[in-house]
């Protein structure tokens, strides 16, 4: 028994100097970038919204009854073609009671003119005093007043007339009807009929930060952002189902003032939409290649981690251990993020074993592999092979 006191405490003392003894597992091999200035794009992503390139809201100029719809809701229509009809009666009665109105002036003054010629040798006489000679003329030129006068009720008559067949006042895509036949449509209140929307020409409208537009201008204006040649700012989209509009366009809007409450700028990029894929009011999300940085920072997508704070990467410090730094992204280009700021050029950043790190855990950089060297040729080449003397002769 004492001998087993003494035996159990020096088994105990053993073993755990055998724990302490066991080596610290070896630092992570891991692979590096070296971040170093390169030319990147300029690449802004924002949310847009379609608007048409024309918009026509087809609405009564004449109070009426609404007697015939002529188009097709959504249907494409042309400039000048009949939409609506609305019942004419009562309008072309007036232009009859209008051009009556006409002929009875005309025929007064035909007769003052009349008059007039009459009166003129014999005022030239003195058969007639000088007064009632000027009293003809007036009265001449009163009754051609009234001819002008009533031609234009005339003229007007007629535009009313012509307004009960409603037209297309340009060409596009005609949406719903908003009123049926028999319903009573008002000059006074512009009763909305339908409307008008060109589509195969689109603009999409997207807003930007004041303060990102004043960097731009910045570094445009030190020379670390070169616009691209021509002048033209290039713009894609992204639609809703996340696949790529396949016709680039251009932004021909920059709006010179911001928006007090959102503290915004306004810009426009116009689009071809041959084939009616990008209909208004759909909203997309807008790349805009604003020329590129001669001394950008990007870093490859797999070395990135994007949380709901923003997006995270692993650099080795002074003293070879792995630390998480956290970034400002970009967009995205190729296979690589842009990086606005929390990298520096000089820094490597891991770009796998991303998920066995711990901040502070060492590292070391991994070596690449040597690529494989070709096998010699075999002794037993065919005997028909010329050398490559011969051959060069």
């Amino acid at each position: 028994m004492r001998a087993l006191k003494i035996v159990i405490p020096l088994l105990l003392l053993s073993a755990c100097a055998g724990e302490a003894e066991q080596p610290a597992p070896p630092p992570l091999a891991v692979e590096v970038v070296t971040i170093s200035g390169a030319r990147i794009p300029n690449v802004i992503e924002l949310p847009g919204r379609v608007t048409a390139v024309r918009k026509s809201e087809v609405r009564a100029r004449v109070t009426g009854i609404l007697e015939q719809q002529l188009l097709q809701d959504g249907s494409y229509v042309r400039e000048g073609q009949p939409l609506f009809r609305i019942d004419p009666r009562e309008l072309r009665a007036s232009l009859a009671q209008s051009q009556a109105s006409l002929q009875r002036a005309q025929a007064t003054a035909a007769n003052a003119r009349a008059v007039v010629e009459r009166y003129r040798p014999l005022v030239a006489e003195n058969a007639i005093s000088r007064q009632e000679f000027d009293a003809a003329v007036a009265a001449s030129r009163a009754a051609d007043a009234d001819v002008a006068q009533i031609r234009a009720q005339v003229q007007a008559a007629s535009l009313q007339l012509g307004y009960t067949t409603v037209r297309a006042p340009i060409s596009g895509r005609a949406g719903r009807a908003q009123v049926t036949e028999g319903a009573l449509v008002s000059q006074t209140e512009a009763t909305l009929l339908t409307t008008i929307e060109q589509i195969d020409q689109v603009y999409v409208v997207f807003s930007n930060s004041a303060q990102d537009v004043l960097a731009i201008r910045r570094a445009q204006a030190d020379g670390s952002l070169v616009l691209s040649e021509g002048g033209g700012v290039p713009v894609t989209l992204t639609l809703p189902d996340g696949s790529e509009y396949p016709i680039s366009g251009t932004i021909d809007f920059l709006d010179q003032s911001v928006n007090e409450a959102t503290g915004t700028v306004e810009l426009r990029a116009r689009f071809a939409n041959p084939e009616g894929i990008l209909l208004p009011g759909q909203f997309v999300r807008v790349q805009v290649e604003a020329g590129y940085y001669t001394n950008g920072i990007a870093v490859p997508q797999v070395a990135v981690t994007v949380t709901d704070k923003g997006g995270t990467v692993y650099v080795i410090d002074d003293e070879g251990k792995a630390q998480v730094r956290p970034v400002k992204l970009g967009a995205m280009f190729d296979d690589k993020w842009i990086i606005e700021s929390g990298l520096k050029v000089g820094d490597k950043v891991i770009t796998n074993n991303l998920q066995k790190l711990q901040p502070g855990a060492p590292v070391t950089i991994a070596t690449p592999s040597p690529a494989p060297s070709r096998s010699p040729t075999p002794a037993s080449a065919p005997k028909s092979a010329a050398p490559a003397s011969s051959r060069a002769e």
